[in-house]
């Protein structure tokens, strides 16, 4: 059996077909196909790799390309099935057999070159700024994509940041007002320290504050999680060597803010299979994981033994909140009470509960441009 093949099969191997994984599973919610279920398509992919199917297959494509990549079905599998890795390998081999399609191929090409991606998504930042995204939002193809970057656009407003992103410190930021901890690194990502620049400066804030010094290396490139959701794992294989040797002078902690990087960073050993990537892949933190730790305790506990002297004395915010858990931070990563926690210990902050929230959205990288 070749080595592609059992990249497909050994994820897949501890499945028992008992069917928990349905419920957690929003495509086959939406259509009601069992072959549009994680149990359905295990049964295509094991089929794909003994060939007794062909990479050609119309269903089989159809049924592998509508899954979102959102892992829901990973923490309820009894067994251990580790869904996504197949899942993955899988759709490199289809890519191998018969290519991506062209959007595919030029999106991924972008996103494998800073050069490319960079004034591009610095463009499309000016681009919000005008407000014709706003006004083009549509619910297809290029006017879904520009709802989409007009949405951004309020979290900008509200973090007090300028538009322009002038005020933007991907790229070299340091930030050190009584370090009591080791430094850490923060991980730049591409559309994160584009179109949301001011998230990476209140990471580096709320980080300073609970005594955390943090910088950013040069020369990071993108997570790779694109590429390797798409089909393309030699691309997610390039850029996780890239980034490996950005953080190569420094043992601390990795810190991220997206969960899709977060979860892709934490895969890196998976990904190469070298002891290098593994150390990586174990550095990498959540900015929810850091911050739990300092405000309550310890472990996402929801008290407040840990919390910091300047969180207990902030002012109260006096605001009623959702928080919508992402896929790849409560699935991929299994990180959930941490982000609660931090939440409920914001003086005046009320939490409120939002139904379905362990479900995914729909954007799955660039399956919603796709």
């Amino acid at each position: 059996m070749s080595e592609a093949n059992d990249a497909i099969l050994d994820p897949l191997s501890t499945c028992v077909h008992c069917g928990f994984c349905l419920p957690a599973c929003p495509t086959y919610l939406a259509t009601g196909d069992e072959s549009d279920s994680p149990r359905g398509r295990i049964l295509l992919m094991r089929a794909l790799a003994r060939g007794e199917l062909s990479p050609n297959d119309s269903g089989l494509n159809d049924h592998l390309d509508a899954c979102l990549g959102c892992r829901g079905c990973e923490p309820v599998c009894p067994s251990g099935v580790r869904y996504g890795a197949g899942l993955e390998a899988a759709r490199d081999t289809l890519a191998r057999a018969h290519g991506l399609p062209l959007k595919a191929r030029l999106i991924l090409r972008v996103f494998r070159h800073a050069w490319l991606w960079k004034p591009l998504l610095s463009a499309a930042r000016l681009l919000r700024a005008t407000g014709l995204p706003a006004a083009l939002a549509g619910r297809t193809g290029i006017r879904f994509a520009m709802g989409m970057l007009a949405s951004s656009r309020g979290a900008a407003r509200q973090a007090g940041r300028r538009e322009d992103g002038k005020t933007g410190r991907s790229e070299g930021m340091h930030t050190s007002r009584r370090p009591v901890f080791p430094p850490s690194r923060l991980f730049s990502g591409c559309v994160m320290s584009t179109l949301f620049s001011h998230v990476h400066e209140a990471t580096g804030e709320a980080l300073r504050d609970v005594g955390h010094e943090m910088d950013c290396p040069r020369g990071q490139a993108c997570c790779g999680a694109l590429h390797a959701h798409a089909g393309d794992l030699d691309g997610a294989r390039a850029l996780a060597r890239h980034n490996i040797a950005a953080f190569r002078d420094s043992d601390g902690p990795i810190v991220v803010n997206s969960a899709g990087c977060g979860a892709m960073l934490k895969g890196y050993g998976h990904l190469l299979g070298s002891e290098e990537a593994a150390r990586f892949a174990e550095r990498v933190k959540d900015v929810s994981e850091m911050l739990a730790d300092r405000w309550t305790g310890g472990q996402g506990d929801r008290g407040t033994a840990g919390q910091s002297c300047e969180l207990s004395n902030c002012p109260p915010v006096h605001l009623s909140v959702l928080y919508d858990s992402p896929c790849h931070l409560q699935h991929a990563q299994g990180i959930l009470a941490q982000p609660l926690a931090m939440l409920e210990n914001v003086p005046g902050l009320t939490l409120l509960p939002l139904a379905d929230s362990e479900k995914c959205c729909g954007s799955a990288g660039i399956f919603s441009l796709l």
